[in-house]
């Protein structure tokens, strides 16, 4: 077991570079923020609240489309991907603070009411 530490110990050393070093003064940096929040914020905070809030910000901060979902929307999502769905039938994204239509979804009251690619 030891031998395999100091293997591993090995491998790992030369990936301690000055990126990393940054890495982790940064992690250490939020989880000082995150405590502080926790013991002098004015009101109870909830722990996994506040750091699902975090990881939805990192992974927003790279482009409009990432975003995290919790375990529990897992089971959503994979009926999604199933292809079953409620509302109606379209693609959308945010454009400018407005919802615009990517594509309606052929045989959904979307694509039956007329909508279509780039609609606002």
């Amino acid at each position: 077991m030891l031998a395999a530490g100091v293997v591993g110990a090995a491998i790992w050393a030369p990936l301690s570079t000055a990126q990393n070093e940054d890495t982790y003064k940064s992690l250490k940096l939020f989880g000082d923020v995150f405590d502080t929040v926790r013991a002098n914020y004015v009101e109870e905070v909830d722990d996994e609240a506040l750091i699902r809030a975090a990881i939805q910000g990192m992974l927003q901060s790279l482009d409009p489309h990432s975003g995290y979902e919790p375990p529990e929307a897992y089971e959503e999502t994979r009926s999604d991907v199933r292809g079953t769905f409620g509302g109606i039938g379209i693609q959308v994204t945010m454009e400018e603070g407005y919802v615009k239509v990517i594509a309606p979804i052929d045989d959904t009251p979307g694509a039956r009411a007329g909508l279509q690619a780039e609609d606002l």
